[in-house]
C-alpha cells in the first residue's frame, strides 16, 4: 500500500543525506580499516590506556586480536551509531512533522490517496534510506578490508554484526517516525525524535565507562546491540537483535495508526 509518486518524490529527497552520510562514514571506515597494522594499534592501544574512561564510553576497547575486532571497537562504538541515527533523526521529522508543520499535509490528503497510503510510503521511504546507507556501509567494509587486508576479514561475522546494526537503526528509525506521526510542531518532533535516542546513547556511553555506571544499561535500548555477542553468534545477542526489530515493527506500526486518525485540520 504505497503511493509511488510520492515514494519517488521522497526518496530524491533523501538523496542528499545519503551521499553526505555515505561519504562521512566512507572516509571513516576506509581511515580505520587501514590503521590495522602493529605501529597503528599500538598507538591506538595507548590512547586508550591514557584516556581509558572517554575510550570505553565511545566502545572503543584495545587489544583487537582480529581484523574484526578491531572493526568493532573502532567503528561500533561511535561512528556506526552516531551517522545513521543522525540520518533517521533529520529525514524521520522531515517526512511527515515537517508537511504537518507547514501545512503542506493538506495538499497530499486532499488528493485522493488514503492516509495510511501517505504514512504508509513515508514510512518505507525512511526504511530504505536506513537499508541504503547500512547496505552502502557493509560495501565500503567489504572493499576497504579485501583490498588492505585480502582473507583477513570474517565475512559470515561482518553480515551477523551488519544485521544486527540494522535492527538497531531501525528501531531508532520509529522512535523518529512515531515522533513524526504523534506531533504537528516540528520542535516537538525533534525534540523527542532526537532527543529519546541521543539521551539513550548517553547513557549507553556512561554504561560503557563501568564500575557502578554499568548498571545504567539496563535502562538504554543501544545494550541490546551486542556486536561482540554478534560475530561470536551467540544466542543473547540474536536475541537482542530480534527485540529491536520487533520494537520498530510496532513503532512503525503505531506511527502509521496515529497519523491515520489524527485530526490535521485541514
Amino acid at each position: 500500500m504505497m503511493d509511488f509518486a510520492l515514494f519517488k518524490r521522497e526518496m530524491k529527497g533523501s538523496v542528499k543525506l545519503l551521499v553526505i552520510f555515505g561519504a562521512i562514514i566512507t572516509m571513516y571506515v576506509s581511515i580505520i580499516i587501514n590503521m590495522y597494522d602493529p605501529e597503528m594499534m599500538k598507538m591506538l592501544d595507548g590512547f586508550v590506556e591514557i584516556m581509558p574512561e572517554l575510550m570505553a564510553a565511545v566502545g572503543m576497547t584495545a587489544n583487537a586480536a582480529s581484523l574484526l575486532g578491531f572493526m568493532v571497537s573502532y567503528l561500533y562504538g561511535f561512528i556506526l551509531l552516531i551517522f545513521p541515527m543522525l540520518f533517521c533523526i533529520l529525514r524521520g521529522n522531515a517526512l511527515i512533522a515537517k508537511y504537518v508543520d507547514k501545512g503542506s499535509m493538506a495538499l497530499l490528503i486532499a488528493a485522493p490517496v488514503k492516509r495510511r497510503t501517505i504514512a504508509m510510503t513515508q514510512m518505507t521511504v525512511l526504511v530504505s534510506g536506513i537499508l541504503l546507507l547500512l547496505f552502502y556501509s557493509t560495501i565500503v567494509e567489504f572493499i576497504c578490508a579485501g583490498s588492505g587486508f585480502p582473507g583477513e576479514l570474517d565475512v559470515t561475522a561482518l553480515l551477523l554484526l551488519n544485521g544486527g546494526l540494522l535492527c538497531l537503526h531501525l528501531f531508532i528509525g520509529g522512535i523518529c517516525f512515531l515522533a513524526s506521526c504523534i506531533f504537528s510542531d516540528t520542535k516537538y518532533s525533534v525534540a523527542f525524535g532526537a532527543g529519546i535516542p541521543a539521551f539513550m546513547y548517553v547513557l549507553q556511553m556512561l554504561a560503557n565507562v563501568g564500575g557502578d555506571a554499568e548498571k545504567i544499561k539496563y535502562f538504554t535500548f543501544f545494550t541490546l546491540f551486542h556486536p561482540d555477542g554478534l560475530i561470536a553468534g551467540e544466542s543473547s545477542a540474536a536475541v537482542g537483535a530480534f527485540i529491536l526489530l520487533a520494537g520498530a515493527a510496532v513503532l512503525y506500526g503505531l506511527g502509521v495508526l496515529i497519523f491515520e486518525r489524527k485530526d490535521l485540520q485541514v
